[in-house]
């Protein structure tokens, strides 16, 4: 198995050198002899080939979810990867993308003139319905970014608890970072900064590329660190799945405590059994109690030191850095020279507009961080609280929350399903 995911890795990489993309947009007219580069992105596709790749997606995860759930095959789970790596990411280029359409959906919340095409509402649904119903089934190899690192993961170590669970906080101000900057109309960062597609597209800049080369040579041994620790669709993913109705187990029939997957899960995600003391139970009802209490104040203190920072994330909107830009050279009583500042003042456009503009953009940003910060430290008091509460196991669990129904840990218990095991008895 392990010759074989060499060479598969090998063979998709070879394909995407072979993707040729063409130009996506009309070129800008320019009143100057500036000469737009040639650019690397996605061809459009027919509204038909676009339905497919819903059509295709729908499939995929029923597939998927049958071979975790019915088949418990770890097999079939592989080969399903392959498919959406081929597909999704060598074919289609990354494009739609279920992670990145949570910035098409904010921003068409918030912005009436933007339309959002049905296709990327139905790469958002899709996933979370599926998990709702299923788990992570998505994540475990629909996506082809997870897929990805699922391949390249063969000398697992595991993260120390005092790394991943620091980290495992930045999915979340990714999120609201994300959330903030589609709604202002200011970048869609998740896009831009994806670490994957510009493998398969073959156009990403030389530090898209090093950081991607980092997260799959970080994959080699840490078990998926995009999804853990940066993907924002993994936020809502995870919320869904801990209210899904069916779940994959680590045993398709009773657990009998050998202890065998213990250390099996690639992403530290099953749940040991637990042994509840009186004087402890206790001392979790007083955390709880005072954590209740405090919730309120990490809420306003996650909202006020966001707030702080609104000026500088509003920079980011190209209006407010144009209208930096244009103050300085009112200031400074001299030129940039920038493309932007001489579109600017090929338009006709007042300063004073420019400025008003970027106010109320920067307004909205002020807006935006309070409720940016309140939601961080509304998720990290939730945290804390489920921390403070003392859960009772018996068997190992997966945890659903953090489960990508991977079926890795499949092999490693001895029961089947009759409930018998292959273990001999001492």
């Amino acid at each position: 198995m392990q010759k074989i995911k060499y060479i598969l890795f090998s063979i998709l990489f070879f394909i995407t050198f072979q993707v040729v993309n063409a130009q996506r947009f009309p070129e800008p007219e320019f009143e100057t002899d500036y000469t737009v580069p040639e650019t690397q992105t996605v061809s459009p596709r027919a509204l038909a080939w676009e339905y497919m790749d819903v059509v295709v997606l729908f499939a995929a995860l029923s597939i998927m979810s049958w071979f975790v759930l019915k088949k418990r095959s770890r097999k079939g789970i592989f080969w399903t990867s392959i498919f959406s790596i081929a597909y999704f990411g060598a074919f289609r280029e990354g494009c739609v993308c279920s992670v990145g359409s949570i910035q098409n959906i904010t921003l068409s919340l918030f912005q009436a003139d933007y339309v959002i095409p049905l296709t990327v509402i139905a790469f958002f649904v899709l996933p979370l319905l599926f998990t709702l119903l299923f788990g992570r089934t998505f994540c475990a190899g629909v996506c082809f970014m997870g897929a990805l690192q699922d391949l390249v993961h063969i000398k697992p170590v595991t993260v120390p608890t005092w790394i991943s669970k620091p980290l495992s906080a930045l999915p979340y101000i990714y999120l609201v970072l994300a959330l903030l900057l589609a709604a202002t109309g200011a970048d869609f960062i998740v896009c831009r900064y994806d670490p994957f597609i510009g493998f398969f597209r073959m156009n990403a800049t030389f530090g898209m590329f090093i950081f991607g080369a980092i997260i799959l040579i970080l994959g080699i041994f840490v078990g998926r660190p995009y999804c853990r620790f940066l993907c924002p669709y993994g936020v809502l993913l995870s919320w869904m799945s801990r209210l899904s109705i069916w779940h994959t187990t680590v045993t398709p029939s009773a657990c009998i405590q050998c202890k065998l997957c213990e250390t099996s899960c690639p992403v530290d995600a099953i749940d040991k059994p637990t042994i509840v003391k009186p004087e402890s139970a206790d001392k979790g009802r007083k955390r709880l109690i005072t954590l209740l209490i405090l919730l309120p104040v990490f809420v306003f203190v996650g909202g006020f030191m966001s707030s702080l920072m609104y000026k500088q994330l509003s920079a980011i909107h190209p209006t407010v850095s144009l209208a930096e830009e244009i103050k300085w050279e009112i200031d400074n009583h001299k030129k940039t020279g920038s493309e932007e500042s001489k579109a600017f003042h090929t338009s006709g456009i007042p300063a004073e507009q420019l400025f008003a503009d970027a106010a109320s953009i920067q307004s909205q940003f002020y807006v935006g961080t309070w409720i940016a910060g309140t939601l961080l430290g509304l998720f990290f008091g939730i945290s804390l609280l489920q921390h403070a509460v003392v859960q009772r196991r018996t068997d190992y669990e997966p945890n659903k929350s953090n489960c990508v129904s991977c079926g890795k840990c499949y092999k490693y218990c001895p029961v089947d399903k009759d409930g018998k095991s292959s273990l001999i008895q001492l």
